[in-house]
């Protein structure tokens, strides 16, 4: 079982916002209970992220967003011959502006795996890398044991 882990739900700032809040909430615990709620807030921002879970030996896939960072939702998709994986480039930028109106941007560039359909349609990204040769090694590894083909 292989678990590839993809993105935080939020995005880079709004996992720090999140840890920041958590962090707050458990010194106003110290103070008062209210702080837990500020805390259970910030652990579900800061945590929150999406994975994909790969099943070699029983061919399936499972894409799963990871509540507070450890409760997995997510259902098993089985691998058929007609599917195929590909490689996409992604050129994601990540905005927050500050009370000034000065923006931030964040660029996150990317290569991920898919899953693709009989038909060509997107299933769900398999993996990320920064790194090109990896990833096609990556792919190479995955269409054997899984036994499908390439787009």
């Amino acid at each position: 079982m292989t678990k590839n882990k993809l993105d935080k739900m939020f995005g880079p700032v709004g996992t720090s916002a999140g840890i920041f809040m958590f962090l707050a909430g458990l010194v106003m615990t110290y103070f008062s209970w209210s702080g837990l709620i500020l805390a259970l807030i910030g652990a579900f921002i800061g945590f929150t992220s999406t994975s994909t879970l790969i099943d070699l030996d029983k061919k399936r896939l499972k894409f799963s967003s990871n509540i507070f960072g450890i409760i997995q939702i997510g259902q098993w998709i089985s691998v058929q011959a007609d599917m195929k994986i590909g490689m996409k480039q992604s050129n994601q930028v990540w905005r927050a502006y500050s009370q000034s109106n000065r923006t931030l941007d964040i660029a996150n560039d990317h290569y991920q795996l898919i899953l693709y359909d009989a038909s060509g349609n997107e299933i769900m990204p398999m993996q990320k890398s920064s790194h090109l040769d990896a990833l096609k090694l990556d792919m190479d590894k995955y269409t054997k044991q899984l036994g499908i083909g390439v787009i």
